[in-house]
């Protein structure tokens, strides 16, 4: 308790200095949970953009249908795959879908499509079709309903309740199926390649039209909890998994997409290491300074008997008395700074990366591992940057500093 209690007003004999370096540890610490924050937001979109816009969590197809995308690899028994889906508690939803390329007509003008066959109930529970909807309405079940993106809207120069033709290739024959349809919503997604390229349909109508009876392509599932969706090893994707279909997570289907995330979570990491350097600096300097300033004092405890091993042990104390004001207070400003940022966000204006876009606000995320590991990182930095003063300290020679102090 007496080295406490020396530690203690030592920290305060120049009040001015002591302030200025708890500042610069405090925000070293801010800093740290606001890039940490930030990171996880970006990630919170990046997987948001990923599975809650159109591909879902995790996917049921047939093994080789997302890398060729040819009509006839599909699902042949789609109940007993969804029989099994809807008896997992952990499943939240699913949609079946029939994917296929083909061709949109308006009396102005042709384009290439990829036509999305949908259950416009279960897409609600799976995708944010009807939240993209701009103009219009959204799928009801008749016969003659299309949804499009706006850029294909004003490249076939249509308006809703204007007729367009779909054609493609019937599974079945492979002869050319041919259908009228009326559009009556437009979509604005935000990804430039589901906007200009995405067509939706009616299920039942897309599977009459391709001579898919019962049959689909695709099943989309969402999960109670996000997180099982990235286990390969998940009990659901083994049962579902055979000869002919597979069950994947999102990170499996987007192997790129999982890189980056990856990645993104070096940068509190590098930001770190910058922050240690500069703090270590700043720690180093004030320490010192200290020192110097009580050149004399250490002299005489040490002529009195004072051992090396009792000043290195007073001046890390100092250390980790700044260290914890510095965390005490650092932890507050990152507190309310994240808050208001977790509720406002940071502008960051529309932009878009491997088709996901961010369109205003980034928001930033706090956790509550932020306040419990990034505090002890910082107190471990300042007592180990104040290692190298404290053992500079206890190798005064008594002599020397009395003449030097005089």
């Amino acid at each position: 308790m007496l080295m406490f209690k020396l530690a203690w007003r030592n920290l305060f004999r120049n009040v001015r200095r002591t302030i200025l370096t708890c500042l610069l540890i405090s925000s070293s610490l801010v800093v740290l949970i606001l890039v940490d924050g930030l990171v996880l937001g970006m990630v919170d979109v990046m997987v948001g953009g990923i599975t809650k816009t159109l591909e879902g969590e995790a996917q049921v197809n047939h093994r080789d249908f997302r890398t060729n995308l040819e009509p006839e690899y599909f699902i042949e028994d789609p109940v007993g795959v969804i029989n099994i889906i809807e008896t997992d508690n952990e499943v939240a939803g699913y949609a079946p879908r029939v994917i296929i390329g083909g061709m949109v007509a308006s009396s102005y003008n042709t384009t290439g499509g990829l036509i999305y066959g949908v259950d416009a109930e279960r897409e609600l529970e799976v995708s944010r079709i009807k939240d993209a909807l701009i103009e219009g309405e959204y799928l009801s079940g008749g016969e003659r309903e299309l949804l499009m993106g706006k850029p294909m809207v004003d490249l076939l120069e249509i308006e809703l309740g204007d007729r367009v033709v779909l054609t493609a290739a019937a599974v079945d024959t492979n002869e050319i199926a041919q259908e009228l349809f009326r559009l009556t919503g437009v979509l604005e997604f935000g990804p430039e390649e589901i906007d200009k390229t995405y067509i939706f349909i009616n299920l039942k109508k897309a599977q009459s039209l391709l001579g898919m009876q019962g049959h689909v392509h695709q099943i989309a599932l969402q999960f109670n909890d996000p997180e099982i969706s990235r286990k390969p090893d998940l009990p659901l994707f083994q049962t579902l998994t055979d000869d002919e279909v597979e069950a994947l997570g999102w990170l499996d289907l987007q192997p790129s997409i999982g890189a980056m995330i990856e990645m993104s979570s070096f940068s509190t990491m590098i930001v770190g290491l910058v922050l240690f350097l500069l703090t270590s600096l700043g720690v180093i300097n004030s320490m010192f300074m200290s020192i110097y300033e009580r050149i004399y004092e250490f002299g005489v405890s040490k002529a009195i008997g004072t051992t090396p091993f009792q000043i290195t042990q007073l001046v890390l104390i100092e250390a980790l008395l700044l260290a914890l004001l510095s965390c005490t207070f650092g932890l507050l400003m990152a507190y309310l700074i994240g808050d208001y940022f977790s509720e406002n966000g940071i502008p960051m204006g529309k932009m878009e990366v491997s088709g996901i876009v961010v369109d205003g606000n980034m928001y930033t995320r706090l956790a509550t591992y932020q306040f419990i590991h990034f505090p002890i990182y910082v107190t471990l930095l300042t007592l180990t940057a104040a290692l190298y003063p404290a053992l500079y300290a206890s190798k005064i020679v008594p002599t020397q500093a009395l003449q030097r102090a005089l």
